[in-house]
């Protein structure tokens, strides 16, 4: 009997269940094992028993996530890694001196800093704009000009990029497109779909969902593409190991769930603070106030569970007031979990972006985001009541 799993034609749910999975061929385990080793045997040389040499390059329960996340995706290859960083990284590996990369303006601080630290002796120039006008990344491609990065929505300031329109800017120009999708994950967009080329996921968050695992991931649309940065990924190292790639495909199989819930949820809070009486500005795109909600109403199919918003008093000290206050959100960098998580992106997440920059952008010392987890709404709203006090 072949037990592969068929997904191609599967409904989403069903393909975070099911999709490119099958049961252990030796016991028929319904659960991938962990195979937790380093290698594998040879009959003779350069001849291993089974498809595996040596885990670095691949390994069964690492296989098995990467091919979940393929599905999930709609890509033809999918890489796990030792986190969203790392993953990252390999995907900037593609790109040499004199190369040009266009990001956005409101990135997530560590992209930032590798953008800005890391890389920035390696000849690679990176452009900073604003992508809600498609003619700021118009006028900064040139011919040395190879990817754009994008991050929909962003942190913290949920802004969002138009998938579809900036990737036929790319198609046009021959240019790499990749997406950070890691707020929104697959349940709410696919960019790939829309046109994207790679897909990047700090896996940490909304994939794995509990809080208990660092991880990354890049889904590459063509087989091609999926091939040269596997062996970046080999050739680097940065790969994720059998015990967390497990944790991480667990996660995977109830994705629709703790999303659908978080999305609820999420709406719910949004509405709550859009209303109160301290709160100058809430940031979630599913408020018809926001400025990218027809973005979002085109590209995803619901808004997520990331909500930020900033404190009418415009001080640092209220914001800080409201985090030491609350009780069922824990204050504590991350996101993604099923519990709910507050944070202050300027002393935490975001406090490696110089402050001058970090305005420039609208992350003011008064902004908070939070991660609005599963748990029933009437008593988070109750803990931000108290905490607003």
């Amino acid at each position: 009997m072949n037990t592969t799993v068929k997904f191609k034609d599967m409904k989403f749910n069903t393909k975070t269940i099911h999709g490119g999975q099958h049961h252990d061929p030796s016991t028929g385990a319904v659960m991938p094992p962990v195979f937790q080793t380093s290698t594998f045997a040879q009959t003779s040389p350069g001849q291993p028993i089974g498809d595996y040499e040596y885990s670095r390059s691949s390994n069964p329960t690492r296989s098995a996530l990467e091919e979940a996340l393929a599905s999930i995706e709609n890509g033809a290859k999918g890489l796990a890694f030792s986190s969203g960083l790392a993953a990252t990284d390999c995907l900037l590996r593609s790109f040499k001196a004199g190369d040009e990369i266009i990001t956005m303006d409101d990135l997530y601080g560590g992209t930032y800093r590798m953008f800005t630290k890391i890389y920035k002796d390696s000849g690679i120039k990176f452009h900073y704009v604003d992508m809600n006008d498609l003619d700021n990344v118009r006028a900064v491609i040139n011919e040395n000009t190879k990817m754009i990065w994008v991050e929909t929505p962003t942190n913290p300031l949920m802004k969002l990029a138009d998938i579809a329109a900036i990737a036929k800017i790319t198609k046009e120009h021959n240019i790499m497109f990749a997406v950070d999708n890691t707020f929104a994950t697959p349940y709410l967009q696919r960019p790939l779909d829309l046109g994207a080329d790679v897909v990047m996921h700090s896996a940490t968050k909304y994939l794995a969902g509990h809080s208990d695992v660092i991880a990354g991931a890049l889904i590459a649309k063509t087989a091609e593409l999926g091939k040269q940065l596997h062996f970046q990924q080999f050739a680097t190292g940065a790969t994720l190991g059998p015990m967390d790639s497990f944790l991480v495909l667990r996660g995977i199989k109830t994705l629709h769930l703790r999303m659908q819930r978080h999305c609820e949820n999420g709406e719910k809070v949004a509405q709550y603070l859009n209303k109160h009486s301290k709160v100058k500005t809430v940031y979630y795109s599913g408020l018809e106030s926001h400025p990218y909600h027809e973005i979002a109403k085109k590209q995803m199919s619901a808004y997520g569970g990331m909500v930020s918003f900033d404190f009418i008093s415009e001080k640092k000290e209220d914001a800080i007031s409201f985090l030491e206050k609350l009780k069922i959100f824990t204050l504590a960098e991350s996101l993604g979990g099923v519990e709910s998580l507050a944070n202050h992106p300027a002393l935490m997440t975001h406090a490696s972006i110089p402050e001058e920059k970090r305005l420039e952008v609208g992350i003011t010392n008064h902004l908070v985001r939070l991660s609005v987890g599963i748990e029933d709404i009437e008593d988070l709203l109750q803990d931000l009541e108290q905490a607003l006090k």
